[in-house]
């Protein structure tokens, strides 16, 4: 059995997650961190305010939390040999490079996004891009999320444009506002748009606009239990594995 620390307890993915757990024989939550409503019994393990208070033995570290608390969790992990199932978008450079370092200590399953569908997706755009970009197709993406959302574009967006990007030999540059230029649109920019409203789990969009023809492939999520099963699955992957950074085509692979 897999023993689990859920950092970001007590966020929306923090109890999905912690509900899925429960109905999984494989895994055990032992104890959850979170600053919010922090220092009390949920279900059955301790949800405690910083990484200093918790002491529960663990096998990996679920992380849904917030780009302010990476650089603490990261510590966290390094200090006690934890792998960690890093989900938390909109990090930073630094940030990212810090993931980076780390990973030759610890293994880190890294994603912006823990669904099999959205990793579908970026399995398809391997394929089907150098294709469309070398015919001369126009690529946008579009994405659309809840109103608590804090960064745009969401990190899902940001890791299909990379993926389209990686196979075209970084071909493309990213555009997130036109509103303060008057000018064609370029050939070799993605242009990002972002949504926020309501209670939207997550919508995304690639748009391929060619001569005569559009070519969209979308992904709507319509519960976040498809992100904590993912992160479940991440989870029960990287538990065992040699320090290095993983994705969830690792996991899908496996």
């Amino acid at each position: 059995m897999i023993r689990l620390i859920i950092h970001g307890a007590n966020g929306h993915m923090g109890r999905k997650i912690a509900e899925l757990a429960s109905s999984d024989p494989a895994v055990e939550v032992v104890a959850g961190i979170d600053a919010v409503l922090g220092n009390r019994e949920v279900d059955l393990f301790p949800i405690y305010p910083s990484t200093d208070a918790c002491t529960e033995e663990a096998d990996v570290v679920v992380d849904f939390s917030t780009a302010r608390a990476t650089d603490n969790l990261l510590s966290f992990c390094l200090k006690r040999s934890l792998p960690c199932v890093l989900c938390t978008t909109g990090l930073s450079e630094e940030q990212e490079q810090q993931v980076r370092e780390a990973s030759k200590q610890i293994p880190i399953l890294r994603s912006a996004n823990m669904s099999i569908g959205i990793n579908l997706i970026l399995s398809v755009l391997e394929k089907i891009t150098p294709l469309l970009s070398e015919a001369g197709y126009d690529i946008e993406i579009l994405e659309k999320h809840h109103h608590r959302k804090i960064d745009a574009p969401s990190g899902t967006a940001l890791a299909l444009g990379d993926k389209i990007n990686e196979v075209t030999s970084g071909k493309y540059h990213f555009v997130f506002d036109r509103s303060k230029t008057r000018e064609k649109r370029d050939e070799n920019e993605i242009g990002f748009s972002a949504i926020r409203g309501g209670t939207i789990v997550g919508e995304h969009e690639i748009i391929f606009a060619g001569e005569d023809e559009v070519i969209t492939i979308g992904h709507e999520a319509f519960s976040r239990a498809i992100f904590g099963k993912g992160a479940l699955e991440g989870a029960k992957f990287i538990a065992n594995r040699a320090p290095g950074l993983y994705s969830m085509k690792d996991v899908m692979e496996h």
